[in-house]
């Protein structure tokens, strides 16, 4: 295997890891930067006597990252509460017309809050809010808004390319 195949395998492999542990991560993170955040205020409150200013914001900051990575996770593993009991018992063509129906007012609302998300990150640049603590605009941690829906938008289509890629079987992610 000559080298630049080699190193194409390894972007692939690369690619195939952060495509199935993406959210995870980044989940992961946010939730290790609240827990140390929340330890560290209560250590130097209770042992030092005194208070760490930023470790409060940036634990705000990080709960927000967390919340939408864990929802974009939702999405790609279809862990999204869906009452499948209730649909399951319907016929198969009614089955994939309320799967369909729900997805489609999902991929809207996707859509609309990108396009809002977008509009509000547009006036956060315009006007800068400064956090008070750790002195970052607000920018930065709110693109998580942009960021999340866009994740889930692709998750969604995903699901679907999928679908269609195995022969339609089932009902689609499910």
């Amino acid at each position: 295997m000559c080298y630049v195949q080699k190193k194409m395998t390894n972007i692939k492999k690369v690619l195939n890891f952060l495509e199935s542990k993406f959210e995870e991560i980044f989940a992961c993170v946010a939730l290790v930067i609240i827990s140390l955040c929340v330890i560290s205020q209560v250590i130097s409150r209770y042992v030092f006597n005194f208070g760490i200013t930023w470790t409060e914001e940036l634990a705000g900051f990080a709960m927000p990252w967390a919340i939408y990575m864990g929802a974009a996770l939702g999405v790609r593993e279809r862990f999204h509460i869906r009452i499948l009991v209730g649909v399951r018992s319907l016929p198969m063509f009614a089955q994939y017309i309320i799967i369909f129906l729900g997805d489609l007012i999902w991929l809207a609302f996707n859509i609309f809050m990108i396009k809002y998300g977008i509009d509000y990150l547009e006036l956060l640049w315009e006007r800068p809010t400064i956090s008070p603590s750790m002195s970052i605009s607000r920018f930065w941690p709110e693109t998580i808004i942009v960021i999340a829906y866009a994740l889930m938008l692709f998750r969604l289509v995903q699901i679907y390319v999928k679908w269609f890629r195995d022969g339609r079987k089932g009902l689609p992610g499910c």
